[in-house]
């Protein structure tokens, strides 16, 4: 807890400056997601004995209360609490357009996960959504219960996963069941210093920072969407100190590692880039409108299930730019076009009615050619599909295709790979040298390859038995291969490519190749 050291003469001013901006924020909270809102639930909730003079949420820290005729000029708190409604305005403007898309759906409705939340929980928290099947913390489907206060309040194996300016993460495990996210303001992070540094408040920067929480909460359940992680609920609670936090509880995701995917099967790479269009497909019409993720570093990013998802949306926008001030008095020779920069290039979009038409969706465009796709898509990708992989590239850094477009053709490497359609049908490699053997497998004998599944073997996907064929007469050490009984997410079946067949076993499933003679 925190006291107000040198005001203890004003401590009725300052315990209701407090009591004012915790209303404030517990208001928005109850009106953003309580289902059955009525004005007598955002009442304040005062954890302290009465009279305490500690400080509360939104109370300034070591300083007095700001008089409402001070200007708000630079490093005031005026100045502070104006940029606070300013998010707040921001939040409560996607929160109307989310209820104006939400018409005639259910009405949101509160339940229980495997009675983690007991009854007359005062905390406030959650709402209930569909989520795929197979998925979340229901996994035969329908509609997600949700999680508040008293589902985190005994999570086992908390563990850290990291932090960025204004956010912290955890990983949770909620009644040994399932795993989730806790995202929470980092009191010590980068946001919350320097607002300190500058404006001396504490709990005014904690409100600031958590409006940017809430603000992302009320994304993800807008932009519902199988490339954005899922928000199962929230928490929030009132006990009388800035160390109080709105807590989101989502989807827990592994965080990209770009090494790692660099090492990685091109097939997994490409469903990366295809779920990463799919997204941006999805945002530039988006219920919200045009939603450009102004923040598109890699680590914005999980894997879910092999899925990419964009987990952090604070820094999501769906307002387009204004076009750029006309020219100086004169003839007038149209609107001036708009200008999007990156480091390495510029591009010159339309304005019309006074806006740049497709900024957001371009930009989001050129960030995933320049973060993910450049790296991700050519490399070990198979021969005859490097064409069309080709102009993707070449169309995406150069903006000469929209969203839609890319995917169309992205989807068309998809059908072509998964069919095997790619594959030059007139060449037929024949299985004479090679015998077959049912229900077995060769435990050793592995050699490397790249890129592999495994990596001390060579574990690859194949469409049919003569590409399995032909990329054993392609490998110099390859003498024997074996189909096991898995496949990828395209259908593709799983072989183990081996430097010989000593120590053949039986493997109820699986179907070995031995060359002749080796």
């Amino acid at each position: 807890m925190f006291f107000l050291p040198g005001v203890m003469r004003r401590r009725r001013v300052a315990v209701a400056a407090g009591l004012c901006l915790s209303f404030f924020l517990g208001t928005l909270v109850n009106l953003l997601y309580v289902p059955g809102f009525e004005h007598q639930q955002a009442r304040f909730h005062r954890g302290g004995t009465g009279g305490d003079p500690r400080l509360l949420i939104g109370e300034p820290l070591g300083a007095e209360p700001v008089a409402e005729a001070e200007p708000p000029g630079p490093g005031s708190l005026q100045e502070l609490r104006l940029q606070v409604q300013q998010r707040h305005d921001e939040v409560l403007r996607y929160r109307q357009h989310r209820a104006h898309g939400d018409q005639g759906v259910r009405p949101l409705e509160r339940r229980r996960l495997m009675d983690l939340e007991p009854a007359g929980d005062r905390a406030r928290g959650g709402f209930a959504r569909r989520a795929p099947r197979g998925s979340g913390p229901n996994p035969g489907g329908g509609r997600v219960p949700v999680l508040g206060c008293g589902s985190i309040s005994n999570v086992t194996e908390l563990r850290y996963l990291g932090s960025g300016y204004t956010k912290t993460v955890h990983r949770a495990a909620l009644n040994r069941s399932f795993s989730v996210a806790l995202k929470s303001v980092d009191l010590a992070g980068h946001d919350m210093e320097r607002c300190v540094e500058r404006y001396r408040s504490t709990g005014d920067c904690y409100t600031l920072a958590s409006f940017k929480i809430l603000k992302e909460m009320v994304l993800m359940e807008a932009l519902r969407h199988p490339n954005v992680v899922q928000l199962y609920g929230y928490c929030y609670q009132v006990t009388g100190g800035v160390e109080d936090a709105v807590t989101a509880i989502t989807e827990l995701g592994t965080p990209l590692e770009m090494i790692q995917l660099l090492q990685s099967p091109w097939e997994e790479r490409f469903r990366i880039c295809l779920s990463l269009a799919r997204l941006l497909h999805f945002l530039s019409r988006s219920p919200l409108g045009s939603v450009s993720l102004l923040d598109f570093r890699p680590r914005q990013f999980v894997l879910v299930g092999g899925e990419l998802k964009v987990s952090d949306l604070d820094d999501a926008s769906a307002a387009e730019d204004p076009c750029p001030p006309a020219a100086p008095p004169g003839p007038p020779p149209g609107p001036p076009p708009c200008t999007i920069s990156f480091p390495a290039r510029n591009f010159s979009l339309p304005c019309s009615r006074g806006r740049c038409v497709g900024l957001n969706e371009k930009r989001n465009l050129y960030n995933a050619y320049r973060f993910f796709f450049t790296y991700l898509l050519p490399h070990s990708a198979p021969a005859p599909l490097r064409p069309l992989l080709d102009r993707i590239l070449n169309a995406t850094g150069e903006l000469q295709w929209g969203v839609e477009e890319t995917l169309l053709q992205m989807e068309k490497v998809l059908h072509l790979y998964r069919t095997g359609s790619y594959l030059n049908s007139s060449t037929h490699t024949h299985t004479a040298d090679y015998q077959e053997v049912s229900d077995s497998s060769i435990p050793g004998q592995n050699y490397r390859c790249w890129p592999s599944y495994q990596h001390d073997g060579c574990l690859l996907s194949v469409f049919s038995l003569q590409e399995a064929l032909a990329t054993c007469r392609s490998h110099l050490h390859c003498r024997a291969f074996v189909f096991t009984n898995q496949s990828t997410w395209t259908g593709r079946q799983m072989v183990f490519f081996k430097s010989g067949s000593a120590g053949l076993s039986h493997a109820p499933g699986q179907l070995a190749y031995v060359r002749l003679g080796s």
